[in-house]
């Protein structure tokens, strides 16, 4: 099993970050994740458990497809995914401190093909790039479009 941890402080509220991770997040995702080229969202509505997308990757050149569910979903700290045949996890946590948040996301690998294990220290170490990747391009998203207007704007 290969995991990958990354935490980040977003300097804006819980509620705004639960907005653009959970409820927002079959439009969202792929803005933070670049490597995803396709979302379906399989299930109508909004995000809950059981929800489900089809996603194709391209992850250092190689493309892959999975689909993936929610499994667990906590109003307002957590959002938790897991592939159909449970090859990976996902889990998204909101800690709130004080006026900001604490995005926690983590990602495990449950099991590694036999052709890929004399690789695998070098999976553990893209996959942890990954994770501080993610949690930085959400940090840079949610700061950058909830920014308040600049106070210089309209000044003469």
């Amino acid at each position: 099993m290969i995991k990958a941890r990354a935490e980040i402080l977003i300097q804006r509220p819980p509620e705004l970050v639960y907005c653009f991770v959970v409820r927002d997040f079959f439009a969202n995702y792929p803005r933070w994740s670049p490597e995803v080229r396709r979302l379906d969202v399989l299930t109508p509505g909004p995000v809950r458990v059981g929800s489900r997308a089809r996603q194709v990757r391209v992850d250092q050149g190689r493309q892959s497809e999975s689909t993936f569910r929610v499994t667990a979903l906590k109003e307002p700290l957590q959002l938790d995914f897991a592939e159909g045949s449970n090859l990976f996890r996902i889990s998204y946590r909101l800690t709130p401190v004080g006026a900001h948040t604490r995005l926690t996301f983590s990602f495990e690998l449950t099991r590694l093909e036999f052709f890929m294990r004399p690789f695998e220290k070098l999976i553990r170490v893209t996959v942890q790039d990954g994770a501080e990747r993610v949690v930085r391009n959400i940090k840079g998203l949610v700061e950058r479009e909830s920014a308040p207007p600049s106070s210089a704007a309209g000044v003469p």
